[in-house]
C-alpha cells in the first residue's frame, strides 16, 4: 500500500462509497468531522433548521439538506439518516438504515451509536486475540469449607 497523496491514502483505507438518499447521491461518511461531537452535544436540544443543517453539512456536504427537504424528507427520515451517517463516520460500516431507524424509535435513542458488537464481530475479535479464555482453577472458585457448630 504505497500512496502518493493523502487523498489516495484516504480512498484506499476508508473507501469512497456513495449512497443515494432521497434521490441525492452523497458520499458515505468515513470519519467523524473534527468538532462534530461537541457540535452535536451543543445542538441536541435544538430543532432549528440552521442547527440541523450544520450537522447534515458536516456529514454529507453543502446543500444536501435543502435537496432532501425539496424531496419531501420528514423528521423521522432525517433522524434516521443522521444516525446512520454518524455510525458510518464512527466506523460502524455494518450499521444499516434499519438499525438507525430502530435506534431512534427505541426508548433510548441516545444509545443509537453505542451499539454493542454483534455476535459475529465478538467472535472475530476473540479469534484475533487467541480464542476462548483459559479455564479457572477449581481452587479459586471453590467455596470455603463449612465450619462445625460446636
Amino acid at each position: 500500500m504505497t500512496n502518493s497523496s493523502w487523498d489516495d491514502f484516504k480512498r484506499e483505507v476508508f473507501g469512497d462509497r456513495t449512497e443515494t438518499i432521497e434521490g441525492v447521491t452523497v458520499r458515505v461518511p468515513t470519519d467523524v468531522p473534527f468538532g462534530f461531537e461537541q457540535r452535536l452535544a451543543d445542538l441536541s436540544t435544538s430543532s432549528a433548521q440552521e442547527d440541523v443543517e450544520d450537522l447534515v453539512t458536516a456529514l454529507f456536504g453543502e446543500t444536501v439538506l435543502d435537496q432532501w427537504i425539496e424531496a419531501g424528507i420528514g423528521t423521522i427520515g432525517l433522524m434516521t439518516i443522521l444516525t446512520w451517517g454518524m455510525a458510518q463516520a464512527g466506523g460502524q460500516r455494518d450499521f444499516t438504515f434499519q438499525d438507525a431507524y430502530a435506534a431512534i424509535m427505541s426508548d433510548d435513542p441516545g444509545k443509537a451509536l453505542v451499539q454493542p458488537q454483534n455476535r459475529a464481530a465478538r467472535r472475530e475479535q476473540s479469534r484475533a486475540t487467541g480464542g476462548r479464555s483459559k479455564r479457572t482453577s477449581p481452587a479459586s472458585t471453590a467455596s470455603a469449607p463449612a465450619r462445625s457448630r460446636g
